[in-house]
């Protein structure tokens, strides 16, 4: 699993604004332009898609877990993630 580079959003207080979807063929990152789309092979079930969209998001941002928070979508696909 190849993951774009991220490292430039890593700024505290930064908010990302993400499209997930769960249920897919693979875990990736997708980013143009500002859009960025979340793919990840976990169920939306008992926050499990949650979960895998911030541990990949930490990896592709280089920051720890749990310096990300999400903040808005919990049960949407439209989500907003906090870098604390």
């Amino acid at each position: 699993m190849r993951l774009p580079d991220l490292t430039d959003l890593a700024l505290s207080e930064t908010t990302i604004a993400v499209r997930v979807t769960p249920k897919a063929s693979r875990n990736a990152i997708e980013r143009k332009g500002g859009e960025m789309r979340i793919y990840v092979t976990t169920v939306p079930e008992n926050g499990k898609a949650n979960a895998a969209v911030i541990k990949l998001l930490a990896k592709a941002l280089g920051v720890p877990k749990s310096r990300l928070s999400l903040i808005r979508g919990e049960t949407s696909r439209d989500k907003v993630i906090r870098i604390d």
